[in-house]
C-alpha cells in the first residue's frame, strides 16, 4: 500500500508521460468536458472505474459513494450531492447512458444485509447504517429468498439487487424518465467481481446478470 509521499512521485510520473505525451487532450480538457457516460459507482478502493474501463480522461463522468447507491427523488432541504451530480451530468452535461456499477465484496452492501451498524451513533457507523438503508428494500428480496443464510452467494445476490435499487431511484427523477422515455437516455445496471475481473450486465427484463 502507498503513502501520500509516493502517491507523489506517482504524480511526477504522470506529469512527465501521461499529462506531456497527451498534451493536446489535455488542452482539449482545459476547455471543458463533454463525457457521454455517467458510472455511478462504489467508492472502494478496488474498484475505479476509470481503470476497469480503461478510459482516458475526459471520457467518463464518475460519481462514488458507498455501495454505488442514488437516493430516490426527493425535494426536502439537504445537501443532496448524488442527485446533484446526476443533474449536472443529465441536464448540463447530456449524458446519454448511466452505468450503475456494483462490485463483489462490497463492504456497504454487507453492512445493509447484516445491519450491524443499525444502532451505531453518527460518526461511528451511524451516517453509514443511514445510508445503507437505501437498500432495505433489496434486503427483503434477499432475505425472503435465502433466509437467515449469510454466506458468498448471498452477499452478491445482495450486491446486485443493491443495482436494482439504483436503477429504479434514477427512474424516479423527473428529468431521467423524460430523458429515457424520448430515448435521450439509457439506464445501465452492471456488477464487477473483484475476484475474476468479470464485469456482469444486467438484463432488466429476467433481471439477471451475465458476463459482458
Amino acid at each position: 500500500m502507498i503513502d501520500f509521499a509516493e502517491m507523489l512521485d506517482g504524480y511526477r510520473r504522470f506529469r512527465e508521460t501521461g499529462w506531456a505525451q497527451q498534451r493536446e487532450r489535455w488542452d482539449e480538457l482545459n476547455e471543458g468536458q463533454s463525457p457521454r457516460v455517467m458510472v455511478i459507482a462504489c467508492s472502494d478502493s478496488r474498484v475505479d472505474p476509470a481503470q476497469i474501463f480503461d478510459t482516458s480522461p475526459g471520457e467518463i463522468f464518475v460519481v462514488r459513494n458507498v455501495a454505488a447507491l442514488v437516493p430516490p427523488f426527493e425535494t426536502n432541504p439537504g445537501r443532496h450531492g448524488v442527485s446533484a451530480a446526476l443533474e449536472f451530468a443529465v441536464q448540463v452535461l447530456k449524458v446519454g447512458e448511466i452505468v450503475v456499477m456494483g462490485h463483489g465484496k462490497c463492504g456497504g452492501c454487507k453492512a445493509a444485509l447484516s445491519h450491524d451498524l443499525k444502532d451505531a451513533p453518527p460518526g461511528e457507523g451511524g451516517f453509514i447504517h443511514s445510508w445503507i438503508e437505501l437498500l432495505d428494500s433489496a434486503r427483503d428480496v434477499v432475505v425472503r429468498q435465502y433466509g437467515e443464510r449469510r454466506d458468498r452467494d448471498v452477499e452478491r445476490a445482495m450486491e446486485q439487487e443493491g443495482v436494482k435499487v439504483s436503477l429504479a431511484n434514477l427512474r424516479t427523477f423527473p428529468c431521467v424518465r423524460a430523458k429515457e422515455r424520448s430515448g435521450e437516455l439509457k439506464l445501465v445496471g452492471s456488477f464487477f467481481a473483484i475476484a475474476d475481473g468479470q464485469l456482469h450486465i444486467l438484463n432488466e427484463d429476467s433481471g439477471a446478470f451475465s458476463p459482458a
